[in-house]
């Protein structure tokens, strides 16, 4: 089959997957002046990440392999659409109503680009070096929400309307996005059965398959605590390290996010098994760490914890996703990916459902404990499963 796709796709695809989360990390900073201003409680918060990581885990589901038969181009187009309609809600929020609406559609539009945006990238990825769709895929999302939380916490603190102009920022970011993407080339030919893709299919050919149990482990522990500071960074800076600033706000959510990227070219560099295995290893070390400085109330050794967690965060994820896709024919794409995707959103959601609702009972140190115990566990499955694999290696060379 011949490679459908250029450079130009890959830059525009990678681009508007990341500018889809940019767009919904826009509002995290501001999460302290809709407490202090508009009265909007912990439950509401942590009922706001749920809900967006409901409408993500429904796009993925639902309409996860649409665009293996819509094409590419149309479903990125309605992801970013869907996007820019999020930061309308957030023009005018008092209440939780369009907090709730606009994440939504946030959520919405993050699983539709975490299919068709994501598979899009894969598609062109013979355009560039092997490891760097993987990193595209596993750190992006990441990359997106540090970008978004820094840039909207600095115009938060220092621009003229603080409550608007991030939104309006990030409208501009889309519209360039949309045209890089009405430019590039389509890597999926329109075929029918697009309803019949409605249905959810849960599938996954025998490579992933074999690969799913360890890498959604890594998914689950990750992503949960990055649902936490999502959910509760702002509230971590003003009550556990003593500041109020929409910036300090901004830089404890982006410290877990915006190392990623390091992580994903360290996983370069080795097999996805050992990227694999090392990284959740020393995401579970550094978790502690984030526990401690935050128990502390030490600001500057929390993000440097958290920085380091981020990096070992960004080896695991394009480890485990590298396990997945690396065997994966065109067709098979996309349903891998929202499978990989929803299992994250949701080991994001669940937690994050469950801290809500205990913050109201418990301190927010206390909720985060819960987080390293999860990451504990996801390293002593990973270890189990290596011994495991290892007599099982030494009973058939005897």
């Amino acid at each position: 089959m011949s490679k459908k796709g250029n450079l130009f796709s890959f830059v525009g695809a990678a681009f508007a997957l990341i500018a889809t989360y940019i767009t919904s990390a826009v509002p995290i900073p501001l999460y302290g002046i809709y407490q202090t201003a508009d009265h909007i409680g912990y439950v509401e918060l942590s009922l706001s990440s749920v809900v967006y990581f409901i409408g993500a885990v429904t796009a993925l589901v639902v309409f996860g392999r649409l665009s293996n038969h819509l094409g590419r181009k149309p479903v990125a187009v309605i992801s970013l659409l869907l996007a820019a309609l999020s930061t309308l809600f957030f023009l005018n929020v008092h209440s939780a109503a369009p907090l709730l609406l606009g994440r939504l559609c946030q959520g919405l539009a993050c699983g539709l680009a975490s299919t068709a945006l994501a598979s899009w990238v894969v598609d062109c990825a013979f355009t560039v070096r092997a490891w760097i769709a993987p990193a595209i895929l596993s750190c992006g999302p990441m990359t997106g929400l540090t970008i978004g939380g820094l840039g909207s916490g600095a115009l938060t603190e220092y621009g003229p309307i603080p409550r608007q102009l991030p939104f309006y920022v990030v409208l501009a970011v889309l519209l360039v996005c949309l045209l890089f993407v009405l430019r590039s080339q389509e890597t999926m030919a329109p075929k029918s059965g697009a309803m019949r893709s409605l249905k959810p299919n849960f599938a996954l050919p025998p490579s992933a398959k074999k690969a799913f149990p360890l890498a959604a482990c890594t998914f689950v522990c990750t992503w949960a605590l990055g649902g936490f500071f999502q959910a509760f960074g702002p509230a971590m800076a003003r009550e556990q390290l003593h500041s109020t600033s929409a910036v300090a706000a901004a830089l404890v959510f982006a410290s877990i996010m915006a190392p990623s990227s390091i992580g994903a070219s360290l996983a370069g560099k080795m097999s996805s098994k050992r990227a694999q295995f090392a990284g959740m290893l020393s995401f579970t070390l550094f978790v502690g760490c984030i526990l401690f400085t935050l128990s502390s109330g030490l600001l500057i050794p929390f993000l440097i914890a958290s920085v380091l967690a981020g990096i070992a965060q960004g080896m695991v994820l394009t480890g485990s996703i590298q396990t997945m896709v690396s065997e994966l024919t065109a067709d098979e794409r996309a349903n891998v990916l929202s499978v990989i995707y929803a299992t994250s959103y949701m080991g994001a959601a669940v937690p994050t459902l469950i801290a809500g609702q205990f913050s109201e009972h418990f301190s927010l140190l206390q909720v985060a404990g819960a987080y390293g115990v999860l990451a504990l566990l996801g390293s002593v499955i990973l270890i189990a499963a290596k011994l495991k694999q290892k007599s099982a290696g030494a009973i058939t060379d005897n």
